[in-house]
């Protein structure tokens, strides 16, 4: 696949190239002032107005729509050579069925961005495996029967991870069901965002991590083995897993995967609290 990125795109839209393909499309004069006064709008840095004379503004509701006017023109050549791709404003994937085809790709794209006057990063793209490359937080592998399948790329999961060790950390000093909040919140977008992979495994495997870290948590909170052992023998621990739990409590990452803890606060548990699960069969 050739994953292409453009350096720097919203800060280096040409005004003159977009408002020239604007002008093919809208007939309204007017409209077409405002559009050039929003892109010519100063930025505030330090205190200071600095003009713009290149570039959209980043998270303005215009930005990703004049993207797309921009590289309409890409699109269609692509679609024009029969090519099988996918764009989100300045990131874009072209599937080809060799590492020879990818690289004429490669070579046409940068010709036909910088007719643009738009350049490629190239650090950031390349030729690749597909398996090797992600786009928006999705790539690709390859299950029972060569069937292609969709996952979240490891840097997806592991920003994930990062989110949740913040959310939970040890240090925030709020109460679990605080922490539930922010963090179902938080988990019920990453879930839907990524609703399209197809590996519960994975979404099992980051379930059990969380209840981990919240069982961690709640220790952590309990802080003594007297309230531990306490806590837990309301919740119907009993025997030599309570002793264990509440003797070792202070190790809380260790003692939070022992049975005890699943019994006293169970998957069940935090999902009343409005953490959803990943797993779909869960």
């Amino acid at each position: 696949m050739v994953d292409v990125d453009l350096e720097k795109f919203f800060d280096r839209v040409s005004h003159d190239v977009l408002m020239g393909k604007l002008e093919n499309r809208i007939g309204d004069r007017r409209l077409l002032r405002i559009i050039r006064r929003y892109l010519e709008a100063g930025v505030m840095a330090d205190g200071v107005v600095v003009e713009r004379h290149e570039g959209t503004p980043q998270g303005g509701p215009l930005s990703p729509l004049l993207a797309n006017v921009l590289l309409d023109d890409v699109d269609k050549k692509l679609e024009e050579h029969g090519h099988a791709f996918v764009r989100y404003a300045d990131d874009c994937n072209v599937y080809v069925r060799s590492k020879r085809a990818g690289e004429r790709v490669m070579e046409s794209l940068r010709g036909l961005y910088a007719k643009l006057r738009l350049r490629v990063n190239e650090e950031k793209s390349a030729v690749a495996r597909v398996w090797h490359r992600k786009f928006l937080g999705y790539s690709f592998w390859v299950a029972k029967g060569r069937v292609v399948k969709l996952r979240v790329a490891p840097k997806a999961l592991d920003e994930f991870k990062e989110r949740v060790r913040q959310i939970t950390s040890r240090n925030g000093g709020r109460s679990l069901e605080q922490v539930a909040e922010e963090l179902g919140a938080y988990a019920r977008g990453w879930k839907q965002y990524f609703s399209l992979a197809d590996t519960n495994r994975t979404f099992e495997e980051l379930d059990q991590w969380i209840h981990r870290r919240l069982r961690m948590l709640q220790l952590q909170q309990w802080k003594r083995g007297t309230t531990v052992y306490r806590e837990l023998q309301r919740r119907g621990v009993g025997g030599a897993a309570l002793r264990i739990a509440a003797r070792y409590a202070r190790s809380w990452w260790h003692v939070a995967a022992h049975k005890a803890l699943h019994i006293a606060l169970p998957g069940r548990y935090f999902e009343e609290l409005g953490i959803p699960r990943l797993a779909s069969n869960a």
